[in-house]
């Protein structure tokens, strides 16, 4: 048996690449150890196999962004803790190898109320949060909301335009039907209680509030509690 010696000195003397390089390949999960990706440089291996995997970049480790469905009922402080290896939806077709780094340093984005499910953005990618933040008034969203009792005269013409929240006017928006009992809305902006404010103004009481879509990238059909990563090719 060898001495113990860093990941990345091994790789460095493998394959003849600089130290600087084997660290990056190491960090963006190109490296395995016996079979399984190894992310850290600094990790200790003596006889194993290490392997670089093909195509290999040497490039600084990309940060991500994950779309999560947000469960009905949970508060904002819950959300990160919930989009972990585990439950990483079966449907993510966009390819990103899946990372221990990509866990670390999350933030929460476009939230939604306690009571409220839907899409909602958890990310360590700072340009994604900051053009969330700063911009995130102005994209369109899409909401499915289910209602009961009975609509009163003009109601979804005044939905569509005429009422206010807290004693500001809203701005127009699209609504129709979806079925006898839901309600689809694309509008900008929303603020936390809006959309029940509007509906009982016009006699329907709220059942619930699930978010399909921010801008241009919708949540599909991600279960509760499941996510996926926010594509290279996706934008807000």
């Amino acid at each position: 048996m060898t001495d113990p010696i860093r990941l990345d000195k091994r790789l460095t003397s493998l394959i003849g690449c600089s130290r600087g390089d084997a660290q990056r390949y190491i960090e963006g999960g190109w490296v395995t150890v016996d079979g399984n990706v190894v992310e850290q440089p600094q990790t200790l291996v003596t006889d194993e196999t290490i392997v670089l995997r093909e195509n290999a970049e040497a490039t600084r480790a990309e940060t991500v962004s994950m779309l999560l469905h947000k469960p009905a009922g949970m508060r904002a402080d819950e959300l990160c803790a919930l989009v972990t290896p585990d439950s990483r939806s079966e449907l993510d077709a966009t390819g990103v190898t899946l990372l221990q780094r990509h866990f670390h340093a999350l933030q929460l984005v476009m939230p939604l109320a306690d009571e409220d499910s839907g899409l909602v953005v958890v990310s360590q990618d700072g340009r994604i949060v900051s053009h969330l933040k700063d911009r995130g008034a102005t994209l369109e969203q899409e909401y499915l909301v289910e209602v009961s009792g009975e609509l009163a005269p003009y109601g979804m013409k005044r939905l569509a335009h005429g009422l206010s929240f807290r004693n500001w006017p809203l701005p127009p928006c699209k609504v129709s039907w979806q079925n006898e009992t839901r309600l689809r809305f694309a509008i900008k902006p929303v603020q936390p209680g809006q959309l029940r404010d509007m509906c009982r103004q016009v006699g329907l009481e709220v059942i619930s509030v699930r978010r399909l879509r921010i801008g241009r990238v919708a949540m599909g059909k991600l279960a509760p509690g499941q996510w996926r990563y926010l594509a290279p090719d996706e934008r807000f």
